[in-house]
């Protein structure tokens, strides 16, 4: 399906220089390419159906460009539309479904695009963006909607849908650095009209301070015709913060809570419609934010081993009731919490605060905690943030502790902007008070970055009292690969991506959502009970046929039948979604048994109306027994493994009614009343049956439609049994 390897990295480069052109020509540039292999992709039921992708993008590239590969096995296939999602530092959080998530729950963005084929097999889309942001970007994939139409595996034809998505990277070599308080010096012209700096972001930087200065244009009079960008894409729109200098005089660009431990980019260029050098000089300056909370590295150590011994002595932490109480060093702006990373299992974390789950929020400055999620292994689940708020020490103030949970730096300013945003994106606001004092917070999938926790005591306008509360806030946090293990009416898979690990629900009984918490469609007990009963007591349906077989002395039928019946209700007594289970064996036993059990009453009704040799009768029997055996064990649902054994039991039907015909010289069987009271009957009951079977079934009629395949089959048996032989009576 996919193009050849040669041929991919000519297109990208052929389409790479277009845009290679519009940067600067004294600048050196590297191309990359990397690729995956195709998918084949499903249509939507829940996450485990869509397809993941995932690429590192280098640093300092410059430009990236996807080729997003769609094919069809045949043009005769609905021409369906493939959604691909993009995010940067973990998967696409995507509802396809429009399903409600739980109401503690915050999406994060993701962007999307539609794939369509219009009369062909293939569609290549590309897709650019600029200046991208380095690290992992996540590509997901996946058709519309299930249809929930039963397929029938070898019996309906199916569509085949791939992907394959294909990336070429620009790099850009040698990026200046720019030093603090180091003003550098930069000329534009119209070769090379725009100029990439780069700048090392470091801990507790509070503001970063961008600004131009000294900018000249050699014929131009008049504001600085330069446009600066800071920051890289990780979504689209873009949140890069942009400013031209033609409409701000000072040309400066202030950052409030840039990102931490971080390179950050900038991109200078002249502004469209000017046609002349510029001259100009970048600097930037930054303010520190220092933490409140002084210890020293000893004592600290010295009371992380002593909370560590006491919490695997006891099972427990350190009295609930304390609260750290570090001394506060004078001229900070943060408290700065430690928090201990328990890794318990895959894709689960749990933090604990060192001393005390307890925290102390004050009105002068922010507490600090740092949520690490720093690694590969921590954005495939779901991040869990509870507070609870202890009334008795907020007495009676109208006070409110505000929260906010954002990633790559902390929000500093919450008593005065009162706003959950950092420079370059929006946190995740938690508000407690008096009346609301238990608040929790869910995150799926949450990006790959140092998570930060602010909290701050917010006061009304002079009130003094308010301003010297120190309230205490019950601190819990944990990453789990599914929220509540999804709940009573959900099953929490582990997916797998080469060697990458996520998980996502599995929603049973008609509940749906990301954590299976939307019961918008979901199944009462008493409708899963009323399931229940119809696919088990239809099976009851094969008693007459059983009291039939034995009057007939179809002995060796009738226990077959029993066998059918016995293994077929237990089955599905195991087989249902929800509450309604009962399985007195292994589920995958059970399945194979019912499959078999089918077969071979089939495969025993025809040749016993065949009216073989008694000899004869009973080799066919076991042959055909240990060959379908075999066959259900290589492949129990493929559709010839039941059509195979019963064609060739109808060619011996049809070989020996008519050798009885030719020899008597009258049609076989002879009597008409034989063939209008059990023949026409039994043949028509079998035929609607397999119709059902084959054609009518779905998900969501499969306990009416599979019950009454059932009672059809086990009526039609009865009716198609010949008469006990003469010599039996």
């Amino acid at each position: 399906m996919s193009l050849p390897l040669g041929f991919l990295i000519i297109l990208g480069i052929s389409h790479f220089l277009p845009a290679a052109r519009s940067l600067s020509s004294d600048v050196v540039y590297t191309s990359e390419f990397f690729s995956q292999i195709p998918q084949q992709l499903s249509f939507y039921n829940w996450y485990g159906n869509a397809r993941l992708f995932q690429f590192r993008v280098p640093p300092d590239t410059a430009l990236l460009r996807w080729l997003l590969q769609a094919s069809r096995d045949k043009t005769q296939c609905e021409d369906a539309e493939i959604t691909v999602h993009f995010r940067h530092g973990a998967p696409p959080v995507i509802n396809p479904l429009s399903t409600a998530f739980s109401p503690a729950t915050r999406v994060p963005y993701s962007f999307n695009m539609t794939l369509t084929f219009t009369k062909s097999l293939n569609n290549n889309t590309f897709l650019n963006i600029t200046n991208p942001q380095p690290g992992d970007w996540y590509i997901v994939a996946h058709l519309p909607k299930d249809p929930e139409k039963i397929q029938i595996q070898g019996f309906t034809s199916s569509c085949k849908y791939f992907f394959q998505p294909d990336l070429f990277v620009l790099r850009e070599v040698d990026i200046p650095i720019l030093q603090a308080d180091t003003p550098m010096q930069k000329t534009l012209s119209q070769s090379g009209n725009s100029a990439s700096f780069k700048m090392f972001i470091p801990e507790y930087t509070q503001e970063l301070r961008l600004q131009l200065q000294n900018c000249t244009s050699d014929n131009a009079r008049g504001p600085c015709p330069l446009v600066i960008r800071v920051g890289s894409v990780s979504e689209l729109p873009s949140v890069q913060r942009t400013m031209d200098c033609s409409e701000n005089p000072q040309c400066a660009l202030l950052l409030h809570s840039p990102p931490w431990g971080k390179w950050l980019n900038v991109l200078v260029e002249i502004s469209q419609g000017i046609n002349s050098s510029v001259s100009f000089e970048i600097v930037h300056k930054t303010s520190a934010c220092k933490p409140g909370k002084v210890v020293s590295r000893r004592s600290l150590f010295t009371l992380i081993e002593q909370e560590l011994l006491k919490a695997a002595k006891n099972g427990s932490q350190a009295d609930t009731n304390e609260t750290q109480s570090l001394a506060v060093g004078s001229g900070s702006c943060l408290n700065k919490f430690p928090l201990v990373r328990e890794d318990m299992d895959v894709v689960s974390v749990r933090f604990q605060s060192v001393k005390s789950p307890y925290v102390p929020v004050s009105a002068e400055m922010p507490s600090i905690m740092l949520l690490n999620l720093d690694s590969e292994m921590d954005n495939g689940g779901m991040l869990i943030v509870s507070l609870q708020l202890n009334k008795t020490t907020m007495g009676n103030s109208s006070g409110t502790v505000v929260a906010c949970l954002s990633a790559d730096s902390p929000v500093l300013s919450l008593n005065t902007s009162q706003n959950c945003s950092t420079a370059f994106s929006q946190g995740y606001a938690l508000l407690m008070n008096s009346t609301v004092s238990d608040i929790s917070l869910n995150i799926p999938f949450p990006v790959m970055a140092n998570w930060y926790l602010s909290m701050q005591l917010l006061c009304p306008m002079n009130d003094s009292e308010c301003q010297s509360l120190s309230p205490r806030v019950l601190f819990g946090s944990a990453l789990s690969p599914c929220e509540d293990n999804c709940g009573p009416n959900g099953h929490c898979r582990l997916l797998r991506r080469n060697g990458y690990l996520y998980a996502a629900c599995s929603c049973t009984a008609g509940w749906a959502g990301w954590s299976c918490t939307d019961s918008s469609e979901a199944l009462s007990y008493q409708q899963q009970l009323i399931a229940t009963l119809l696919l088990t007591l239809s099976n009851f349906m094969f008693l007459p046929t059983i009291i039939v077989a034995v009057y007939k002395f179809y002995f060796v039928e009738a226990a077959v039948y029993a066998y059918n019946m016995f293994f077929s209700t237990f089955y599905h007594a195991c087989d249902q979604p929800g509450e309604v289970v009962m399985c007195i064996m292994d589920y995958d036993t059970l399945q194979y048994c019912d499959f078999f059990g089918s077969v071979v009453s089939i495969w025993v009704t025809i040749l016993c109306m065949a009216r073989l040799k008694k000899t004869l009768k009973y080799v066919l029997f076991m042959l055909g027994t240990l060959l379908i055996a075999l066959s259900m064990q290589l492949d129990r649902r493929g559709i010839w493994n039941m059509m195979g054994p019963c064609l060739f039991a109808l060619v011996i039907l049809v070989i020996a009614w008519t050798y009885r015909g030719v020899r008597r010289r009258h049609c076989y069987p002879p009597s008409w009343k034989r063939w209008l009271f059990y023949l026409v009957p039994g043949i028509s009951l079998a035929l609607i049956a397999l119709a059902i079977y084959v054609f009518a079934q779905t998900n969501a009629n499969y306990f009416y439609t599979h019950s009454l395949w059932h009672i059809m089959v086990a009526g039609s048996v009865a009716f198609l049994l010949p008469p006990r032989e003469k010599k039996k009576k």
